[in-house]
């Protein structure tokens, strides 16, 4: 199940009555630090007013997008309960590590307590992370626009790629972490010769281990020069700069000359990708090279993490 929303959680979680503890203090535009801030604030406070509109939430929600390479906008921040039923609600950020260990949570007090990540916790504990299925779809745009405007060819109707079935088995999700959000970087030789990216979100694949049936169109052929492309899927877990993504595959992807013939673009995407965002920020998930116009059926990913079953999809102009 998808986060319920900050207004929601807080709403039906936090207990007794308000009490006023001002603005926020600044934070390092990091988005573990801003929201294990907010997370602080918000346990002292230990009020049952709707948040959506407080002056911590709102200026927390202005930094991360900041943090994030995002337009200025609000909603960005959602809540969880985890753990048991009884005793106090704690409030804690959810970790930006996968690997992580411990959790820091706050009580009503300001007490920081250390939980660990190996179980859900016994007490009620409010966790706060980001709206990555909003990050994502703003990030997409972010991209897009960075980006030059492709050629497209005029025709009555063209080829496209269209996944019937996909399945990964390891979608790096801890339990503390939520649902995946998944995007995917398709990249080839746009009709201009030059590389051109198009970014797809896929908001179904919560889950590993589970199959989906989406029927959903990943390349659109009358895009590219050549009837290859590469798909590289990525996760969203909180921390990713859109518009650091964008500017970094703008100077790694925008150089490559096409030389008359397809080069897998695979390797080039993720040489593009600064080697510490594979630590959590964002994710590398798998990777399928050389996809190809007329070609269909279960292909396995490079990485042996997931398949996607295709096929040739004939888009009719209306």
């Amino acid at each position: 199940m998808r986060a319920n929303t900050l207004r929601a959680t807080l709403v039906a979680l936090m207990v007794a009555a308000a009490v006023p503890t001002g603005t926020a203090t600044a934070a390092p535009a990091n988005v573990s630090r801003i929201l294990d801030q907010l997370a602080l604030d918000l346990a002292k406070a230990n009020t049952m007013a709707v948040l959506h509109n407080d002056p911590k939430v709102v200026l927390a929600e202005r930094r991360i997008a900041v943090a994030k390479g995002l337009p200025d906008t609000q909603s960005l921040i959602t809540a969880r309960r985890v753990g048991g039923r009884s005793g106090e609600v704690l409030v804690a950020a959810a970790p930006d590590d996968d690997q992580a260990t411990k959790l820091k949570a706050y009580d009503r007090s300001g007490k920081a307590h250390e939980l660990t990540t190996a179980r859900e916790p016994g007490q009620p504990v409010l966790l706060l992370d980001i709206d990555v299925e909003r990050a994502v779809r703003l990030g997409m745009d972010v991209i897009k626009k960075a980006l030059p405007a492709p050629m497209t060819t005029q025709a009555a109707g063209y080829w496209a790629t269209q996944v019937t079935r996909v399945r990964l088995s390891d979608v790096q999700e801890p339990w503390f972490k939520g649902d995946a959000e998944i995007f995917t970087l398709v990249s080839g030789f746009g009709l201009d010769g030059k590389v051109r990216v198009d970014p797809v979100t896929m908001p179904y694949l919560d889950e590993e281990d589970t199959t989906y049936s989406p029927n959903q169109l990943i390349v659109h052929w009358n895009n590219y020069k050549y009837d290859l492309a590469d798909v590289v899927m990525m996760e969203d877990d909180g921390d990713t700069n859109y518009k650091a993504l964008a500017q970094a595959l703008v100077a790694a992807l925008l150089t490559i000359v096409d030389g008359g013939a397809y080069i897998p673009l695979v390797s080039a995407v993720l040489d593009a990708i600064p080697d510490s965002w594979y630590t959590d920020d964002p994710d590398y998930v798998e990777s399928w090279y050389t996809l190809n116009e007329q070609g269909g059926g279960v292909i396995n990913g490079a990485s042996a993490r997931g398949w996607m079953e295709t096929r040739p999809y004939w888009v009719r102009e209306l």
